[in-house]
């Protein structure tokens, strides 16, 4: 198994954040539209809220602090 680099997980996540941000709608209407902004905008904040987080290993586990506020 490779070697885990947390810094380089942490960077697909803000990668993927602005993949998200963006990406094209395809051309659908109605429901299905709606459906897919909705989508795009929780994957663009999961993603986000990775991509901000800071990392430590305490008692053999991997701890994610991600900032909730204004900060």
């Amino acid at each position: 198994m490779a070697e885990f680099d947390v810094d380089q997980f942490i960077a697909r996540f803000q990668a993927r954040a602005d993949a998200v941000k963006e990406r094209n709608l395809p051309p659908v209407a109605g429901p299905e539209r709606q459906r897919l902004i909705e989508q795009a905008e929780a994957d663009f904040m999961d993603f986000s809220l990775v991509a901000k987080a800071s990392w430590a290993v305490e008692e053999g586990m991997l701890v994610f602090r991600i900032p909730l506020g204004g900060t």
